[in-house]
């Protein structure tokens, strides 16, 4: 009954937030990372521009509520169409917008897993139900562990990462350009969210870090899925965040301490700057224990 609960309650919490939000109040700033390459900032996860001769390469599209305003930010630094579209994960603020995309030509390119969920409706607790996709809207281009695209003088690697943020996530890294953008398996500078009912874990999600840190060196520019661009200082400040974390919580566990035990002890002490959206304390700590516990 308690689960039910708190499904009933997070079905309404979704549908609260997208009935407060106003799209039209959201601004698409555009964050220039390399010669050709930017990263733009709005209501959803990081969206990358990849521009050059062949046309634009595009990664993750937000809502579909902004997909006038993200067109209208990559005419401003490119005047070639959307023709590849990454998806990183499934989440809708990474996927929302991509019907309107695919209505326009672009060929999304995923994971084979964000393929999978697309198809069928997503029940998250705490973020209601995510419905199914329409047809347009699925990858037409999928991967199993990793796969390039040939395209404006660059190899660029799209590399699966397994059981982090989601079952489905991908990097994509430019190796010319040294930029890799790491969609949600990288917050910086807040709480991660690891989405345990589609296949996430913590463990995992600190794998893909320690993989993206082997992957960059001084100089790469890290576009996260949340958060500023980044370098390779912030992706280790993370790692450290995490591993501290898990410690903390399983130390409790063993202890037999409660979520509300644990943070009355202050389990997060160190960290509770890292609150934000909907990721508080509270959030971040029973997620970890959720995931150790079992």
């Amino acid at each position: 009954m308690k689960k039910i609960k708190l499904l009933i309650l997070g079905v309404l919490l979704q549908v609260s937030l997208v009935a407060q939000r106003n799209f039209d109040e959201i601004e698409i700033i555009t964050h220039q990372v390399s010669d050709h390459i930017y990263m733009l900032e709005g209501g959803g996860g990081n969206i990358g521009v990849f521009t050059g001769e062949d046309g634009t390469l595009m990664i993750d599209g937000q809502y579909a509520q902004l997909s006038e305003k993200i067109k209208t930010s990559i005419a401003g630094v490119s005047d070639k169409p959307v023709y590849y579209l990454v998806n990183t994960h499934w989440h809708g603020d990474h996927t929302g917008g991509n019907q309107n995309f695919a209505n326009e030509g672009a060929i999304i390119v995923s994971h084979d897993n964000v393929r999978e969920r697309l198809n069928f409706d997503q029940v998250r607790p705490f973020r209601g139900t995510t419905p199914a996709a329409p047809e347009i809207a699925w990858p037409v281009i999928t991967f199993d562990e990793k796969m390039q695209l040939h395209y404006n003088d660059e190899s660029v690697q799209l590399i699966h990462v397994h059981s982090a943020h989601t079952d489905g996530d991908a990097f994509v890294y430019f190796p010319k350009a040294n930029v890799l953008h790491m969609g949600d398996c990288f917050f910086k500078d807040r709480f991660p969210y690891v989405d345990l009912g589609s296949g996430g874990t913590p463990d995992g999600a600190i794998i893909a870090i320690e993989a993206a840190l082997l992957l960059a060196d001084d100089d790469t520019k890290i576009i996260p899925g949340h958060g500023s661009l980044a370098e390779k200082k912030d992706l280790q400040k993370c790692l450290e965040m995490y591993l501290t974390m898990r410690d903390r919580v399983k130390e409790a566990i063993e202890k037999e301490l409660t979520v509300e035990q644990a943070l009355e002890e202050k389990i997060t002490e160190g960290y509770e700057n890292l609150v934000w959206g909907f990721i508080n304390e509270e959030k971040f700590v029973t997620m970890l224990f959720n995931a150790y516990s079992e």
